[in-house]
This record gives structure tokens, sequence and C-alpha cells, in this order.
């Protein structure tokens, strides 16, 4: 872990720019090689057309850190609907922060710039999932003001539920 006191960037992605697609791709390939991540390496479509598929998905923006101008952390984000409040918000769908850069405050770096987009595009709510064993994660998010979702403290926590297609 680099504990050196360095500076640190962050910035909201260029699906275009080269640089960033390349970020994009590889710390997303770390991430899910890590046992959080799923632990498999991207496929190749995946490392192939996932920079141009967010460029062209309505909504979706990420967030990148650089340290001393190599990348360390990132942020893929998607815009959804809050019906009850009728009002856009933004779902976190991946935070990766690189192994050599974890407990040095990229993570809150990171979500502080998504919650100041968040608000620029009139957005209600920050939304993500975490497993329940990434301890870290859960840390790290709590820290920044998540926590999580309950309507009613009687009816319990909601879960995040999928069905592939």
């Amino acid at each position: 872990m680099n504990q050196t006191a360095t500076a640190l960037t962050t910035l909201i992605a260029d699906y275009r720019d080269a640089r960033h697609g390349r970020d994009i791709i590889a710390l997303m390939e770390e991430y899910s090689q890590d046992p959080y991540g799923g632990g498999e390496p991207l496929s190749e479509k995946c490392r192939d057309e996932l920079v141009g598929k967010l460029a062209e998905f309505p909504g979706a923006f990420s967030v990148l850190a650089y340290r001393d101008g190599e990348p360390v952390g990132l942020v893929n984000c998607l815009m959804g609907f809050s019906t009850f409040l009728c009002q856009p918000l933004v779902n976190i769908h991946d935070v990766v922060v690189s192994e050599r850069a974890r407990g040095a405050g990229v993570c809150a770096e990171m979500l502080d710039l998504v919650a100041r987009e968040a608000k620029r595009r009139d957005c209600c709510k920050l939304t993500l999932e975490v497993l329940q064993k990434n301890l870290p994660a859960r840390i790290a998010y709590r820290k920044c003001g998540f926590k999580p979702y309950t309507l009613d403290e009687e009816m319990g926590q909601a879960e995040f539920w999928q069905r592939y297609l």
C-alpha cells in the first residue's frame, strides 16, 4: 500500500480519450480478478467493447483517479430515476481502487466528485450495491455518508436481486 503524500487527481473520464479508455479497462481488469469483483479476468468482448458501449449509453459517466500520473481508481456510474422523489439519480455501478492505493482516501475523493456531478445533473441521491462481506468497502462507503436502504425499519433492508436474460 502506497501511503506517501502525493497529489491525487480525479476527473470525469472522456470515453473518446484513448488513455482514459485504456485506464478504464486496466482498472476493470484488476477489479474483475479481485475476489470482490468475481475473481475472473474480463472477457475479450468486455475488454474490446466496454468503453465504446459506455460512450453510447445515455447517462453513463465514469470517474478516474490518478496518483503521480498513474491510474489508481475508477467509478462507473449510470443515471436512473427515482419515482418516489420524481428526480434522476446516479447508480454507482463499479468502484475500483487499485490495491496499491487502498487506504489512502482514493474512494472518498472519487465519490465526492460523483456527488458533485450528480448535483450538477439535479439528482436526488446516489445508490450502490456492496457485498455483505466486503468490509473495507462498507466502511469506506459509510465514511462517505452511505447507509443500507430501508423505507421502514419494520420491513427490513432492501436487497439487490438479479435475473440474467
